[in-house]
């Protein structure tokens, strides 16, 4: 009985635990420059609009600009161009929804987890987290060796170090069968830029902005060089695989944008964080689509799309052009590119981990700031072991199927959030029930299921299967659109807004998760995994550590008067004028 009793204790306390989310300061009694936290030390603002602009744009432009353009555009043709439209229109309804809760919740580091964790609860917060940190885990010890070969091929432009440089420096030296992959640069590459965000935001703001600086010149220079080489008849057909491959071409760019949620994660630096957060995010997706647009352009009128190999498409067509001092130019910017996404990355996981460790769902080492630096250097130092022992050690290049679900649960997941909180102001707290469920719960279903609906769409398209079928999912996602549109009232938030919610987030949820049917089986199965060992850290650890109304304070920012009540037109001003 005794037992029972315990069992019955423990699952309530879970379950209390799990669905408890974090409370919102009341905005009239905070300024939006007061932040406390558990380690007694914040982050400081430092940032400004430029330089949150150049984080999402070093974040999301690695060498794949070089490389993905041209290995899609073998396989859609110069259509291409309008593949990379497509996720990039993706991708801004999804930065919308990052920038509505950006301007809402700007005050502390967090990102969709912060999000979640006031949205929804602790348990999903603790879940989105996880999945997105395992795919910056991978993707930083995947791009530290990236950056490593790049960095030899640069060297071997050099007399002295061709074919002088061994495989174990930056290549990879198998060991064991294969078991292990040394390789020495890649951690060397780590621990300096690990140093150098230790140094302190501004430090490491000012590499990112150079680096940055230097990729974009590059591939403007790059365009326009192109530009001249180009012949128009290249691009007839436009489509000569018909609209599925540039549609299939689209869910494999969607990746190459990945990387503007960083912007959301510079919150407790930025100086004005309700202004600049949803331009930083924005501005910077603008800018990488009007850069991919361009690059794919220039390739598919260089040379015919179907002499465009795997290896380094883009250089070897401005050799075949016998402009092979571009191709130096393009290892260079891939030198760059790879820099600052690595140098971000880094950025983004330690600020993470300092909002866990500041609720308590990681040991409170990671809330730790320095009190003269402002950084926080055991999650700093944490996460650059991690990926220079990943880097050093393995071919996590192998594991590279497996990436992407974080982003993609991620982005899902802050859609979600974005109609949610519009709900909490007038439903949630007033506890209105329909029947056996509240009004807030059948919203919940409601976008569960457009996710379902999502995810069979998916699962049609990847098994090419009549496009018919396909009708059934989607009515079932319209149909749930429909009930989120008529059965709630939507506030209208302060600072930046999303448009048409509940309709633009419900086409981001469906959309994300059409791609996650997209990806490898071992994908879904990382997803499953991972999920039940991260409820099963949280049942042992973080439900008896967390606090969702830690010492930090969290404000919601809003306007003391109605002139500056909705900020969407002048952001989208601003952003007009960059």
């Amino acid at each position: 009985m005794s037992s029972q009793q315990n069992n019955a204790t423990w699952i309530s306390h879970f379950l209390s635990s799990a669905l408890r989310s974090k409370t919102l300061t009341p905005p009239h009694q905070q300024d939006i420059s007061s932040v406390r936290t558990n380690s007694g030390n914040g982050l400081v603002r430092r940032l400004r609009l430029f330089d949150l602009i150049l984080i999402g744009v070093g974040a999301s432009i690695g060498a794949g600009i070089f490389v993905v353009t041209g290995t899609v555009a073998r396989d859609t043709g110069p259509a291409v161009t309008l593949s990379f439209i497509l996720a990039g229109v993706s991708c801004v309804i999804n930065a919308l929804c990052y920038a509505e809760l950006a301007s809402r919740i700007p005050a502390v580091v967090g990102g969709a987890y912060l999000y979640t964790y006031v949205a929804f609860n602790e348990l999903t917060a603790f879940l989105v987290f996880a999945q997105l940190m395992l795919d910056y885990h991978i993707g930083a010890a995947s791009i530290a060796r990236s950056l490593a070969s790049y960095v030899v091929q640069v060297l071997e432009l050099f007399p002295f170090f061709k074919d002088n440089i061994p495989s174990w420096l930056g290549g990879g030296k198998q060991l064991f069968g294969g078991a292990l992959s040394l390789n020495i640069l890649a951690p060397i590459l780590l621990v300096i830029l690990t140093l150098i965000l230790c140094r302190g935001v501004g430090e490491s703001s000012m590499v990112n902005a150079f680096m940055t600086a230097t990729k974009i010149i590059i591939v403007i220079i790059v365009i326009f060089a192109g530009a001249f080489e180009v012949d128009v008849s290249n691009w007839s057909p436009f489509a000569p695989k018909g609209f599925n491959a540039v549609l299939t071409g689209a869910t494999v760019v969607f990746f190459a944008y990945v990387g503007f949620d960083a912007v959301a994660n510079s919150a407790e630096e930025a100086k004005r964080p309700q202004r600049d957060l949803p331009i930083g995010i924005l501005g910077s997706l603008l800018i990488c689509i009007a850069l991919y647009i361009g690059v794919c352009l220039v390739i598919t009128g260089m040379v015919p799309y179907t002499l465009l190999g795997d290896e380094a498409p883009l250089a070897n067509a401005f050799t075949s052009k016998g402009l092979k001092y571009v191709s130096i130019l393009i290892s260079i910017g891939a030198v760059a590119g790879l820099t600052t996404t690595l140098l971000v990355g880094l950025y983004v996981q330690s600020r993470l981990y300092l909002g866990l460790g500041r609720d308590g769902l990681l040991p409170s080492l990671f809330s730790k700031v320095h009190p003269t630096r402002h950084t926080p250097i055991h999650s700093q130092i944490w996460v650059g072991t991690i990926a220079a022992i990943l880097a050093g050690l393995f071919n996590v290049h192998v594991l590279s199927h497996i990436l992407s679900v974080g982003s993609l649960t991620g982005y899902s997941v802050v859609a979600a959030c974005a109609v949610s909180l519009r709900w909490k102001d007038e439903t949630t707290a007033d506890k209105v029930y329909s029947g056996k469920i509240s009004k807030w719960q059948e919203g919940v279903i409601c976008l569960f299921t457009v996710a379902c609906s999502g995810f069979g769409a998916g699962i049609i398209f990847r098994v090419d299967a009549s496009l018919i079928f396909l009708i059934i999912p989607l009515v079932v996602a319209i149909a749930a659109s429909t009930a989120l549109y008529c059965r709630h009232t939507y506030a209208d938030p302060p600072g930046f807004s999303c448009p048409g919610v509940p309709i633009v987030p419900s086409i981001c949820i469906f959309f994300n998760i059409f791609l996650f049917a997209q990806l490898h089986y071992e994908a879904w199965c990382r997803f499953v995994i991972l999920t039940i060992i991260t409820i099963c850290g949280y049942a042992v650890y973080g439900q008896y550590h967390a606090n969702a109304s830690s010492n930090e304070t969290i404000d919601v920012y809003r306007p003391a008067d109605n002139s500056t009540k909705n900020l969407r037109p002048v952001i989208l001003a601003s952003i007009v004028e960059l």
